[in-house]
């Protein structure tokens, strides 16, 4: 055997589902723009050399960050390489000023999402440095989807931090061993048959003559065209966040659950239907081993919840809070959810629609300030800047809310600007607000039947 081939494995269900939205450079999962950026605020003198170095660190102990998806023929595979040094590009941001620095950090944040990213461009990992100055700095760090999710992310950061400090010389704690993400697309394929057997069960009967949620478009793209994402950036404020997680403690709901409560009524008031198929995503690491694993492990996940008879909203939160704890007790991959029911994606296939996702960010494994070495770092969740091209999500349109330290809950919509005009967006975010203060302030109120 040789080397090259020792390092080829199978694809996890995951990146099959991904493979199959393959639609070369510009749309679909294996597009430059299927990408995930975060941003730290970093307070100290940067070493950019030990930050260098601890970004090769990080590719080396992560093989998926230096993984390619392979097509022959009709067959795919995933193939390792050798680790290779991080893309870091440094900025020098000293003519800012210091009462401009945190729009600045947000300007830098959206350009490194903005910018290309192909698949074939290992390490999967790239990173930007903007410096202003003093012990004032920006870090974006943006991976490949097809390598990462938002939990792989704060892995990422949290080793990055660890192989930092000992570049410079302090002792941080070890890290935990770290599976490979090849293992457990081996253990998935090893498992999935009998383990998911009850799951799928379940699932034949939820989804039977469900469809997927869908918007219209304003129009419909023409063939072949490049399918550009934009990101509306939206805030609902303190007191209404506070409100909505005074009312869903209440109701013994996350936060969450309520949120996407008042979704289920907007889209039960949008498509006029009470029988509602809402995708949202988990994190997919029920198994323990795999959770300080690196890897595309998020899993897309359809809730149904039927809300015919319901009187209130109240009602509305308990029909959705027993639909997502079912949806959770039988967590398998959609891969398996899909074989069960066929028509399920049917309406996608329409142009005139797209699949609206939705989803909440989990809380920030970061305090306010961390420490590596000799410096400290910070996550940056608040983004309020909305910007014309940014990280896309394959044939649709994505919600994902973040409740921030400030009270204040933060939104994303992004979008793809060849099918929606942002008025369109900017009024659905409107109504959403509507409809939610409405809910949480009068939750016994009655509504209106679709």
């Amino acid at each position: 055997m040789t080397d090259r081939a020792a390092n080829r494995s199978q694809l996890s269900l995951n990146q099959e589902f991904l493979c199959a939205m393959d639609q070369g450079e510009t749309a679909g999962a294996l597009s430059h723009w299927y990408t995930v950026t975060y941003g730290l605020r970093l307070t100290g003198d940067v070493d950019v050399g030990a930050l260098q170095g601890a970004l090769d660190d990080v590719v080396a102990r992560h093989e998926i960050l230096r993984t390619s998806l392979v097509r022959e023929a009709e067959r795919w595979y995933q193939e390792i390489d050798p680790p290779s040094p991080v893309n870091l590009l440094v900025r020098d941001q000293r003519a800012v000023t210091f009462r401009s620095r945190d729009l600045r950090a947000q300007q830098l944040l959206n350009d490194a999402e903005a910018g290309p990213f192909s698949v074939r461009d290992l390490p999967l990992l790239r990173a930007v440095l903007g410096r202003f100055g003093g012990n004032d700095s920006v870090l974006a760090l943006t991976t490949h989807h097809i390598a990462s999710d938002a939990w792989s992310m704060q892995l990422i950061i949290r080793d990055l931090a660890v192989f930092y400090a000992a570049r410079r010389g302090h002792h941080p704690p070890e890290l935990p061993d770290a599976c490979q993400y090849r293992d457990f697309a081996a253990w998935q394929r090893r498992n999935s048959d009998s383990a998911a057997e009850v799951a799928r069960r379940y699932w034949r009967e939820k989804v039977r003559g469900g469809q997927i949620f869908t918007v219209p478009t304003d129009r419909v793209p023409p063939a072949g065209s490049a399918d550009p994402y934009s990101v509306h950036r939206f805030l609902i404020d303190a007191e209404l966040a506070a409100t909505t997680a005074k009312f869903a403690k209440s109701m013994r709901s996350s936060l969450f659950i309520a949120l996407l409560a008042a979704y289920n009524l907007l889209a039960c008031q949008r498509t006029g239907t009470a029988d509602l198929v809402v995708p949202t995503y988990t994190s997919g690491r029920s198994e323990a081993r795999f959770r300080d694993a690196v890897g595309p492990f998020f899993n897309f996940l359809p809730i149904r919840t039927d809300i015919t008879g319901c009187a209130s909203f109240r009602d509305v939160v308990e029909r959705t809070r027993a639909s997502c704890l079912e949806a959770y007790a039988n967590d398998i991959p959609f891969a398996h959810i899909e074989a069960e029911a066929g028509d399920l994606m049917r309406p996608p296939a329409d142009g005139n629609l797209a699949v609206a996702a939705f989803e909440m960010l989990p809380p920030p494994a970061l305090a306010r300030g961390e420490r590596a070495g000799d410096i400290m770092y910070a996550e940056i969740r608040d983004r309020r800047l909305s910007q014309p091209v940014g990280a896309s999500t394959p044939n649709g349109m994505l919600w994902a809310l973040d409740r921030l330290r400030s009270g204040e809950i933060f939104g994303t919509v992004r979008f793809s600007r060849d099918r929606f005009d942002e008025g369109t967006i900017t009024a659905l975010v409107a109504e959403y607000r509507r409809v939610l203060r409405a809910s949480v302030t009068e939750p016994a109120a009655r509504i209106p039947p679709p």
